[in-house]
């Protein structure tokens, strides 16, 4: 009886396994489901424990042994969709960010995507020009510490919080300026709301950036927005195309298409060339998932899409889930009475450092520079910020937000041609969170970040210092203080996209044949079906009356009849005699 117990409870603990989600104020939720449990029971838990009912705008995000990301798919096991053994740690996002905040029915629902955009903010994911970073980052300092007090907030007392990657010191004045004299008795929520309207109306809203190349070997960034799609290259916007205006999205290895309508019947394709195959892949499904939550009216229009014209080729996906419309028509058939929502408040954050009482990056020498920032990042895991971009290299957005007036409604005419100055530097998320992993042998991403072994990311002119000391074909190892202590020779990579590629190839050539063998098959079964059978079938019979076909049976298969039932009894008696 006991090794019964015994084995019983050891087959139920195989059965079950730990997992970790990450929610957007730092904390953890943890639980124990089943193996064979799928995305969408524990994504109910998660909703269920934070008394979430508008989730549709919400998504689980993982990131494979790889450094891929991921979005947890709700239909499929979670087990099979994770590459890498149990327990499993993952991420709670915004995967669709609303079109407009202020319309949400529910405070709880505000406060999360409110939390989700500063860390956008922090992250250089949401960019703007100088008043409006001041603005949003009083917005979240009166949401978080209340109104401006003398005896608790000292001369300078702004500088103690990192809202942005970087920032100067007029940026801190100005903040505390606004802080002090005009956000005077807004609450949390009167706050956190005007902080949702100011950050709709930025360019950079809802950005979920994938870095890519274009044809001429440019680096770009992709993304997904509630108003359509656009590309970001450099200091402008230099493509934005609307969910009306996109046809079709395409991809093929590392190769991403983009087909649209526009005016006048304008038809446009853009190209671009994502660092892998699988990023490429998680671009695609990416597009299809907010084209079909933005543009269609009713979830019953999604179908399955192919990334490829031909049917035995390529990935098929299908976005499974209700659309924004719906959303919105659910939300507003809610009626309870509001939840009670725990603010995080200003404590010590692992993933988003803009609540931690850090040093201020621009004034700080440069010598000195790369120093304080590795001091800034320390501690910070890979999976800490499993958030929204493929990230690069930190950039100042200090004097460098971008001089916009947001006009969704006449971007129409802009199309796929538009270009607009977003900033006075290149755009760039973030190097605090993972990077999207490059191919072997290839130089996918130019912007691609020189890194020290923990992870912080170095400046312009650091790089280049770097790559002048170091040879080519060695690596430094650096010590505590950022000095170089040995190098060491890089080990060549093996081929392995190259195999890959011949991989997908072969498969292409089998499936192709195998299709063609089973068309041939079925001919054939038709054929003998049409000669043999005496099956009185209104098609058969009508198809056996036809000229073309009693000329081709007593002409051509008669006599290639005759001749197979000839050599099959040559070959019986051959053997027969033998």
């Amino acid at each position: 009886m006991l090794s019964r117990f015994v084995s019983g409870s050891i087959r139920n603990l195989e059965r079950e396994y730990n997992c970790t989600v990450r929610l957007l104020d730092d904390s953890e939720y943890t639980c124990t489901i089943q193996r064979d449990a799928k995305g969408q029971y524990l994504f109910d838990l998660i909703c269920h424990h934070l008394n979430l009912l508008e989730k549709d705008y919400f998504g689980i995000r993982y990131v494979d042994p790889d450094k891929q990301r991921h979005w947890l798919g709700f239909t499929k096991c979670i087990a099979k969709q994770m590459k890498s053994q149990p327990p499993f740690t993952m991420c709670l996002r915004v995967k669709f960010y609303p079109p407009d905040p202020a319309a949400l029915k529910e405070e709880i629902t505000r406060y999360l995507v409110f939390l989700q955009i500063k860390r956008d903010l922090y992250h250089g994911r949401l960019l703007c020009k100088t008043s409006d970073a001041a603005m949003l980052a009083a917005y979240i300092l009166q949401a978080e510490v209340g109104d401006y007090d003398p005896g608790k907030h000292p001369e300078g007392y702004s500088s103690k919080f990192q809202f942005f990657p970087k920032h100067s010191e007029k940026l801190e004045r100005r903040i505390s300026d606004i802080h002090k004299t005009e956000l005077i008795g807004q609450t949390p929520e009167e706050s956190e709301l005007n902080f949702l309207q100011k950050a709709q109306e930025l360019e950079t809203y809802g950005v979920d950036p994938h870095p890519c190349k274009d044809v001429s070997g440019n680096p770009a960034f992709l993304a997904f927005t509630p108003f359509g799609f656009t590309v970001l290259q450099g200091n402008r916007r230099v493509h934005f195309l609307k969910w009306d205006e996109v046809t079709k999205l395409k991809f093929e290895a590392k190769t991403f298409h983009i087909y649209a309508n526009q005016k006048e019947d304008k038809k446009i394709i853009l190209t671009y060339f994502a660092p892998t195959p699988e990023a490429c892949k998680h671009l695609w499904k990416c597009g299809v998932e907010n084209q079909a939550f933005y543009k269609l009216e009713k979830s019953s229009q999604v179908r399955t899409v192919s990334s490829s014209n031909l049917f035995f080729k390529g990935s098929r996906f299908r976005y499974s889930g209700r659309v924004a419309k719906e959303v919105m028509e659910q939300s507003a058939k809610i009626k309870r009475e509001p939840p009670e929502i725990h603010r995080a408040g200003l404590v010590p954050s692992r993933s988003c450092p803009s609540i931690t009482h850090g040093p201020r990056l621009t004034s700080v020498p440069r010598q000195r520079r790369r120093a304080v920032h590795i001091s800034i990042m320390e501690g910070l895991e890979s999976l800490r910020d499993s958030a929204h971009s493929t990230p690069v290299r930190s950039v100042s957005h200090g004097d460098s937000f971008m001089p916009r007036h947001r006009h969704h409604t006449t971007d129409a005419g802009e199309g796929g041609s538009s270009q607009r100055v977003i900033s006075d530097e290149a755009y760039c998320p973030s190097d605090s969170v993972l990077p999207t992993p490059t191919a072997e042998h290839s130089h996918s991403l130019e912007l691609a970040v020189a890194r020290h072994p923990n992870g912080a990311s170095c400046s312009i002119e650091e790089e280049k210092e770097s790559e002048a000391g170091t040879p080519e074909g060695q690596v430094a190892e650096f010590g505590p203080d950022g000095r170089v202590l040995r190098l060491g020779r890089t080990r060549k990579s093996l081929p392995n996209n190259e195999v890959q590629e011949l991989h997908k190839f072969i498969l292409s050539v089998l499936r192709m044949f195998l299709v063609t063998m089973g068309l041939l098959f079925a001919l054939l079964s038709l054929l003998i079906m049409l000669t043999e059978s005496d099956l009185d079938i209104a098609f058969l019979r009508d198809i056996r009356k036809t000229p073309e076909f009693q000329q081709f049976h007593f002409e051509y298969f008669c006599p290639l009849r005759r001749w197979v039932a000839c050599k099959f009894r040559w070959m019986g008696g051959f053997l027969i005699n033998k």
